[in-house]
């Protein structure tokens, strides 16, 4: 299509005069003087380190991708409520984890429960429920435990269920866990009870610690085969002699949403 040609042009333009053949390479002169601009502008070159700083903290800010492994105990999935980045840097690199003096606390008072209640097979002290329990008290409380134990409502209820294995599959995932008792009542409904030796957790912290109840109530239902409505969970504090019975638990979509926060490796 022609066009008209502006008077300013000129019909003579010489080869290179075109500004897309100027914009195809720079004058070395005006590169030169931007450089000289530049340094005269941050003569120390801040701007260039902010730049950096900016970028790594930007990196380091990314969600790391982690392959999960095909199982996740209860307590994992607690430490994926809390801290999502800690977990996931330590599948990233698993180290083993330096001996525990504290490891094995509350495994005496849950080994005199299952004695109490009759459970028919005694688990290792490994197995037992409470040996993972962040901060569970001294198995030289043993005592102190049972007397505070015998004072409270539960020690007048019989369990219909002690020291219950479960594996549940979530987002892909199987989920394994035990339950230390689980309660018939009297509407038709369920009570999981998860026995704590320890203090009682800041209000901050009980929302990731309620995973492990919501888990709990799920599998229960799935075992049972009822609705997870009728399931009700608690962690009762027995030197406190305190339940807490949360009322907002994650639901099967909550706890697929939470596992899959955690991007697998492709």
């Amino acid at each position: 299509r022609e066009q008209a040609a502006d008077p300013a042009d000129g019909d003579d333009r010489a080869a290179g005069d075109d500004p897309a053949d100027a914009a195809d390479g720079d004058d070395p002169a005006d590169a030169a003087d931007r450089d000289d601009t530049a340094d005269r502008d941050d003569p120390e070159g801040w701007a260039a380190d902010v730049d950096v700083l900016l970028a790594e903290r930007a990196a380091s800010r990314e969600r790391p991708v982690v392959a999960l492994p095909p199982q996740l105990s209860v307590s994992r999935l607690v430490e994926l409520a809390a801290d999502p980045g800690a977990l996931a840097a330590r599948l990233r690199r698993p180290l083993p984890l330096p001996p525990n003096p504290h490891a094995r606390r509350g495994t005496a008072f849950h080994a005199w429960l299952e004695q109490r209640f009759g459970a028919a097979q005694l688990l290792d002290v490994d197995e037992l429920p409470g040996a993972a329990d962040e901060g569970a008290a001294s198995d030289e409380l043993l005592e102190e435990l049972q007397e505070a134990f015998l004072a409270s409502r539960w020690a007048e209820r019989e369990p219909y269920e002690v020291e219950v294995p479960f594996e549940t599959v979530i987002d892909g995932i199987a989920v394994r866990g035990r339950m230390d008792a689980v309660y018939a009542e009297a509407d038709g409904g369920w009570t999981v009870v998860d026995w704590k030796t320890g203090a009682l957790p800041d209000p901050s912290r009980r929302a990731p610690l309620n995973v492990q109840l919501a888990a709990y109530r799920l599998a229960w239902a799935a075992l049972i085969g009822c609705p997870p409505e009728r399931v009700r969970a608690a962690f009762h504090y027995v030197r406190q002699d305190v339940t807490l019975r949360p009322v907002d638990l994650l639901d099967a979509d909550g706890l697929r949403a939470l596992v899959a926060s955690v991007p697998e490796a492709g």
